[in-house]
């Protein structure tokens, strides 16, 4: 083990706090394009340390939710119209990322249309926010399969407005298509509205979807299982189609899910599709710690990312798992610019953007059922109700906004550059030292990069920050395998009827 010494770049915590009083305010005047934001900068990641050197290259999974991961990345100029829904331009961003080398694309995805609740009382606030249109994940990843070759595709897919034989169908079949390049990203669904599309009034309670979840998937894993290899043999002279010793009836009879199976698509090229999953409650870092190949997370900090690394894989010993059959990757919004003065000028650029009724509208469904708009905006966050969605991502806001004593307003705005991730912007050489510490003090595994618009926020990446990273021989220039899981360096699980 060697070590590598990372400068220190110092700044006035007053003066940057002042900037970040200052700077979210927006629409900015010309004169605000000159502040920055002490939250961001790459530059306040450091401090003059000895970081201990591992061996091994970070994984990259790019994350696209159109228009983009930044609330108001779509008014910037040059940003492209109909991402949401035209499929070239999904094909065009997976293929960028295919020619990065990164690992995967992954793709985020509910069922239902943001916001709906403001259009079912005709409320103009409707229309100022972002993704009323969403394509269906699956559907999507199925076709980039046909036009990509070595780039993963994850798609996301609730356990709670699904049944296990459909979606371990669908899943079986993308991996077929694209010779093992699928993922799930298992979720739980976090918008309580989801319900009311399929006949329900209430969202399962938070626990409970968790526990429908891990029998959900114990029930995909066993009709994956099912299939061995050489279960089609084709033997035309004897006229002997299959070998029947290679198929397990699964007789699944569980609390929610009664399945007999066995599923009537072959054994994956990787095993099983590869399993994301990004629940950071307790319930959440168990599963993780028992299921997933991938764990997401949204983390600003190293320490804590770290912290929670740690014990998901503690967690994961206990499921008789090791740390090296997953990994953790944090996600990022990177803003970069190739000088630190143009990254300042694009991220302020990018902050200028967001309105009032945007920074609101990006935390209203984490308000626990409160009326936001009944408070001012530059008075406290109000005490937020629990919720029953999405309770890491309350936390998240909850406590940046007293630790930083935001107003209403600035905790909407932070909350909307990024949704809880951690915001980067610098030059290439600044993003890639803030990759380099968290992955060498083993606070990550690599990252999820969360593309802010479409198309230099995808470009910017792979061709400026990619290159520098293999430079540092930090990533891949060559996809080492052919299938999603050789390429992360995974293990095949045990088959259950092994």
């Amino acid at each position: 083990m060697g070590s590598l010494t990372i400068m220190k770049f110092h700044f006035n915590i007053i003066q940057y706090r002042v900037a970040l009083r200052r700077g979210f305010l927006a629409p900015a005047p010309t004169g605000a394009m000159k502040r920055a934001s002490k939250i961001a900068h790459a530059l306040g990641q450091f401090g003059e340390s000895t970081v201990s050197v591992r061996t091994g290259k970070m994984k990259l999974a790019g994350m696209w939710t159109a228009p983009g991961s930044h609330t108001a990345g779509w008014r910037m100029p040059g940003s492209v119209e109909g991402t949401a829904y035209t499929f070239r331009h999904t094909a065009d961003i997976a293929q960028i990322c295919e020619r990065g080398k990164m690992d995967c694309l992954f793709f985020a995805d509910s069922n239902l249309m943001q916001n709906s609740d403001l259009l079912e009382k005709r409320d103009i606030a409707m229309e100022r926010q972002s993704a009323p249109a969403r394509l269906e994940a699956m559907s999507v990843i199925t076709a980039l399969a046909a036009v990509t070759s070595n780039i993963g595709l994850i798609a996301t897919a609730t356990t709670t407005y699904n049944e296990p034989y459909n979606i371990a169908r669908r899943f079986a079949t993308i991996d077929q298509i694209s010779g093992g390049r699928g993922g799930w990203n298992l979720v739980t669904s976090q918008h309580v509205r989801e319900a009311m599309n399929y006949g329900l009034e209430d969202h399962m309670e938070h626990d409970e979807r968790y526990a429908r979840a891990e029998e959900f998937f114990d029930v995909c894993a066993g009709l994956w299982d099912g299939w061995e290899y050489g279960a089609i043999v084709e033997d035309k002279a004897n006229a002997r189609y299959s070998d029947m010793s290679k198929f397990h009836m699964l007789d699944h009879a569980g609390r929610y899910f009664k399945v007999k199976g066995p599923l009537n698509v072959p054994r994956s090229p990787q095993g099983r599709p590869i399993i994301a999953q990004a629940g950071a409650s307790g319930p959440g870092r168990d599963l993780a710690a028992r299921i997933a190949d991938m764990v997401f997370l949204a983390s600003s900090d190293m320490a804590d990312c770290k912290a929670f690394a740690d014990d998901v894989r503690a967690r994961a010993e206990k499921f008789g798992r090791k740390p090296s059959d997953f990994t953790v990757t944090p996600g990022f919004v990177p803003v970069v610019g190739r000088t630190e003065a143009e990254a300042r000028e694009h991220y302020l650029e990018l902050q200028s953007q967001i309105t009032d009724e945007q920074a609101i509208g990006a935390i209203r469904h984490l308000s626990g059922g409160l009326d936001l708009s009944k408070f001012p905006l530059d008075g406290p966050l109000p005490d937020l109700p629990p919720t029953n969605g999405p309770q890491a991502r309350q936390k998240i806001l909850i406590e940046t906004a007293r630790r930083e004593n935001f107003t209403l307003r600035e905790a909407g705005r932070w909350f909307a550059q990024s949704f809880g991730h951690n915001v980067v912007w610098g030059s290439p050489e600044m993003i890639a030292d803030f990759m380099e510490e968290w992955f060498r003090k083993e606070a990550c595994d690599g990252y999820c990069i969360l593309f802010p618009y479409y198309r230099r926020g995808v470009t910017d990446f792979v061709d400026l920050v990619i290159p520098e990273l293999q430079r540092r021989g930090l990533f891949r220039t060559e996809y080492e395998g052919s299938t999603l899981r050789e390429n992360l360096g995974l293990p095949v699980p045990k088959s259950i009827y092994a």
